[in-house]
């Protein structure tokens, strides 16, 4: 959940009254928020870097309050107040319109199609006359950051620029050049730079050097201009210095470019409700009963009476003519609101989830453990009585992992690859339990001898049979690591497997083994394993490039088997 930090006598004072640090968490708690720190910014410092970085630093009381993840509307003061003053109704919900300039001509924002090769769709809109004040001016700035870091996926989906609008002049054209052909001076800098250089520049500066990947391998990069040719912005890096906004600015321009439009959108509609009562979306309106509310939460209000608390929580909302339905107003500062479900949980919050009556469920359940993790736990108290150690091994793994490395072809591992892998360890959903064993063997090559190592956990495999294209596996792997293969070890693992699963030797219904093929295993000494009639898996002495390839330097046994099918 994000956290907004907030000066407590700034936020009492927006309030309209002074409560002590017990009533303010009730009424968090009751609005559906936490309270989660009392703190001041010298505390911080002081227990993050020492008393003497701290010294000089503000004594001034902090509240850090934990808001859901998906109310970008409660992110800044301004909109904490607002649905704070509202819920307890001390004031109206607001209504948003849009509204001309003096001049009757409305700015333009021009796309050109050369975007669509870095970041497609920009959105724009402009606060007028606004009064700034050191505090708001922080708080702007703030919320900015903030829905980088979370609606916007650290600029990835989204980009935020503000621009003082008196400074520059429209219409203004995005568009996308190399990076050689754009050139301007950058907020805070001395003299005017190219793109490439900028990129240079960043590359050690602590804040932008983290977006510089978005774009910099890229043909070309995106940037914004006025109708003069004044460079506004490079998006998602920097804006130009010419146009920043400062505690003078009375006109704010505000783009925003981004790979998905309606991500967009919800962004500018945050930064524009958020400082002015003005919006460019309409409302959207949505009508439910008052039934399907008293139903879910388990109370019994009159519709009156529930359009009233959804009023509360800035959801205008009137009875219709039959008096059965309710028509709810959607703000554009609520993009959370997507479902009735999400109205009837804004019900259910104003009302007081403490003031809901308890009743006993139509319905007596007891809890019981799937049989599937049941027969796990069950084999790892055994598998650990046998003196194998348990490992945890990550779910993603590098295509290295499950293919090259046991010496195979990853298109033979029907692997669930992932699309946007943020580094080459998670490329895929793993497919065998062994290479996570052979890794956790090769980070503890320096303890003592022999290694006997476990896992019972899922791989995941493709199946075009379900309805998301892929299934989980449950599977037991052991693997033995000593100076000699120790494949009777591993053999007699799997006998005792065998025995607590009350499967006994020989063909039909018991178990065998078989000599088998498999580039995994050392040629001659693998052999597939049957059970009831049906493969489960194999077991053998793995192959020396596999062991070199994970770079251990001893002979390795390994077992790996589906436990499914002995539910």
């Amino acid at each position: 959940m994000p956290t907004v930090s907030v000066k407590r006598d700034l936020l009492f004072h927006a309030l309209g009254r002074t409560y002590t640090d017990e009533e303010f968490d009730e009424l968090c708690f009751e609005f559906g928020l936490e309270l989660d720190e009392i703190t001041s910014e010298k505390d911080i410092i002081s227990r993050e870097q020492g008393n003497t970085k701290a010294e000089g630093a503000s004594d001034v009381i902090l509240y850090k309050i934990d808001v859901p993840a998906n109310r970008y509307d409660l992110l800044c003061l301004e909109g904490l107040v607002r649905g704070l003053q509202v819920f307890k109704q001390k004031m109206e919900a607001p209504r948003y319109r849009r509204v001309s300039p003096a001049s009757g001509e409305p700015q333009r924002l021009v796309i050109t199609e050369e975007t669509a090769a870095v970041r497609p769709h920009a959105v724009a809109a402009v606060l007028r006359n606004i009064t700034f004040t050191q505090e708001r001016y922080d708080s702007f700035i703030e919320l900015q950051e903030k829905l980088h870091q979370n609606v916007c996926r650290k600029r990835t989906l989204v980009a935020i620029g503000t621009h003082d609008l008196d400074t520059i002049s429209g219409p203004f054209t995005y568009t996308a050049k190399p990076p050689g052909d754009i050139r301007f001076k950058p907020l805070n800098q001395a003299k005017e730079y190219t793109a490439q250089e900028l990129m240079s520049l960043y590359k050690t500066d602590s804040h932008l050097r983290h977006y510089l990947h978005i774009i910099e391998d890229k043909p070309v990069y995106p940037v914004i201009y006025d109708s003069n040719g004044i460079v506004l912005s490079m998006p998602p890096i920097i804006n130009g210095d010419r146009s920043k906004i400062s505690l003078n600015t009375k006109n704010v321009f505000i783009e925003c470019t981004a790979i998905d439009l309606t991500k967009a959108k919800i962004v500018l509609d945050m930064m524009v409700t958020m400082f002015c009562e003005y919006c460019e979306e309409p409302f959207t309106k949505e009508t439910l009963s008052a039934d399907f509310i008293n139903r879910k939460v388990g109370i019994s209000e009159s519709t009156e009476h529930i359009a009233q608390l959804l009023t509360k929580m800035c959801l205008r909302s009137e009875v219709t003519s039959d008096g059965k339905q309710i028509e709810v107003e959607i703000p554009p500062t609520r993009s959370d609101v997507i479902h009735a479900c999400d109205i009837m949980e804004d019900a259910a919050m104003a009302y007081g989830f403490n003031n809901i009556p308890r009743t006993t469920p139509r319905t007596y359940t007891v809890a019981n453990q799937l049989p599937l993790n049941n027969l796990s736990e069950l084999l790892r108290q055994d598998l650990a009585a046998a003196g194998f150690t348990e490992a945890l091994t990550f779910a993603l793994c590098s295509q290295e992992d499950i293919a090259d490395k046991l010496l195979k072809n990853i298109s033979e591992t029907r692997a669930c690859h992932i699309s946007n892998p943020k580094t080459a360890e998670f490329q895929v959903a793993r497919t065998t339990l062994l290479s996570g064993l052979l890794k956790t063997v090769a980070a503890n090559r320096k303890m003592p001898l022999p290694l006997r190592l476990f896992e019972i956990s899922d791989v995941v495999l493709k199946d075009e049979t379900k309805d998301v294209g892929a299934r989980n596996n449950r599977r037991l792997c052991a693997v033995y690591y000593n100076k000699s293969p120790g494949f009777e070890v591993i053999h007699g693992l799997m006998d005792r497997v065998m025995q607590l699963l009350e499967v006994k030797p020989g063909q039909g219904n018991g178990y065998h083994i078989q000599a088998a093929d498999d580039s995994t295993f050392f040629p001659g000494r693998c052999a597939e394993i049957f059970a009831r009639g049906k493969s489960i898996g194999r077991l053998g002495v793995l192959h020396p490039n596999v062991i070199n390839r994970f770079e251990l330097t001893m002979p390795c046994s390994a077992l790996d088997i589906d436990i499914e099918p002995f539910l």
